[in-house]
């Protein structure tokens, strides 16, 4: 049987959640910005390039203090925090299609 380290593995799950959660409202800010301005490509990929090095850049700290445990809990946290990101999307974009039709 392998040990797990709970303790490590909360720690990831923790941060795991926060960065995910850092890293889809970024997404979404820089969606809204996107939408108003010029320069749609520009302004995406500087916004993509940041979250995704910040999201890398903090991995990799939590991989090297915690280990992989605190690697796994930090990786499952990050999907945990897509599903739930993504099942709000699509229930906001239903909502909105559905005062569409209505009106």
């Amino acid at each position: 049987m392998i040990p797990v380290d709970w303790t490590a593995m909360m720690v990831g799950l923790g941060v795991g959640l926060v960065m995910g959660a850092v890293y889809f409202v970024g997404l979404a800010l820089g969606i809204r910005l996107v939408l108003r301005r010029n320069n749609l490509v520009g302004l995406l990929s500087l916004s993509a390039a940041l979250r995704i090095a910040a999201l890398l850049w903090v991995g990799w700290v939590i991989a090297r203090q915690g280990g992989p445990w605190a690697a796994l809990g930090y990786a499952i946290a990050f999907l945990v925090a897509r599903f739930v990101a993504t099942t709000l999307a699509r229930a906001g974009a239903d909502a909105a299609d559905a005062r569409g039709a209505s009106s």
